[in-house]
């Protein structure tokens, strides 16, 4: 398969799997405290990861270790934690309309820190998909419209560590397959973390194997297995075979699949709302051209 034609198929399949993992997210809360559904999400993909990660260690990238470790805790602990808990306060619309602002982040992070060249299609098509994205979160009913100034501010920062962890494993990890960095990233550097981060929350004393627990743990395996052990392979092999505003792009497509859940789920789709979807996906047409590049 050649790599233009990869990256739309790995683009699309991250955008249903990232897009449903808002709503997984709102489910594990009702059994889980943010807390424990960050680091539990995060825990579960490292051990399943584990054994590639073990019969894989050779391949470690000891001289980029501390690329390693800013792409893992920028891209796959710290975020893990802000989402839960903004999404205690605010919808999963507001969420996912913050998250598409990625592309921007990247954009910025690239330009200032790794000198990344962006073309001018790139940019207009980010502008005008990220403004679907806002038709598409805020033009319904409900609490789309509501703002709340500290979960913004958390699902901002989550956002802003997402664009520096696919720039800097673009830039420092692209020698490491994406299975194995994967396996890396979660079994070697974020099990230990994520397992003390869980005992703080006081999981261990209180879990049992009623019910509650068990629907819980049910939800949030969902979200790590899919969510972010197998997302976060694809995603790798996405940057490989694209740019990081590319694949960023992601984010832009996720509402959509956001309010398709909802939609499943007996919300009702305003006409605002599939004229914000009409809009995202004319606003990716731009990244399919290739003119001259901006120089930084």
């Amino acid at each position: 398969m050649n790599a233009d034609k990869e990256k739309w198929i790995l683009l699309i399949i991250l955008s249903i799997i990232w897009g449903s993992s808002f709503i997984l997210i709102k489910k594990s809360l009702e059994h889980f405290t943010p807390y424990q559904v960050g680091a539990l999400r995060v825990l579960i993909a490292g051990i399943i990861l584990m054994p590639i990660a073990i019969s894989k260690y050779k391949l470690f990238p000891k001289k980029h270790l501390k690329w390693l470790l800013l792409a893992a805790f920028t891209g796959n602990f710290i975020p893990m934690f802000l989402f839960p808990i903004a999404e205690t306060e605010v919808s999963s619309s507001i969420a996912g309309i913050i998250n598409s602002m990625m592309p921007i982040f990247v954009i910025i992070v690239g330009a200032l820190i790794w000198k990344f060249q962006t073309t001018k299609p790139q940019i207009v098509g980010t502008l005008i998909s990220f403004t679907g994205v806002c038709l598409l979160a805020f033009g319904g009913d409900g609490e789309g419209g509501k703002f709340k100034l500290i979960p913004i501010l958390l699902l901002l920062l989550a956002t802003l560590c997402y664009a520096v962890s696919t720039t800097t494993v673009k830039s420092k990890l692209m020698e490491v397959s994406s299975t194995v960095l994967s396996a890396f990233v979660f079994a070697f550097v974020l099990f230990l973390p994520s397992l003390i981060a869980l005992i703080f929350t006081g999981f261990f004393s209180t879990f049992s194997l009623d019910e509650n627990n068990l629907t819980g743990l049910m939800f949030v395996s969902l979200l790590s297995i899919f969510g972010t052990g197998l997302a976060m392979m694809m995603n790798y092999r996405l940057l490989k075979v694209s740019s990081p505003l590319f694949a960023s792009t992601v984010t832009l497509l996720m509402p959509i699949v956001a309010i398709v859940w909802g939609f499943l789920d007996g919300d009702r789709l305003s006409v605002m709302q599939f004229v914000g979807a009409g809009i995202i996906i004319a606003g990716l047409i731009f990244l399919r051209t290739k003119p001259n590049v901006i120089k930084k």
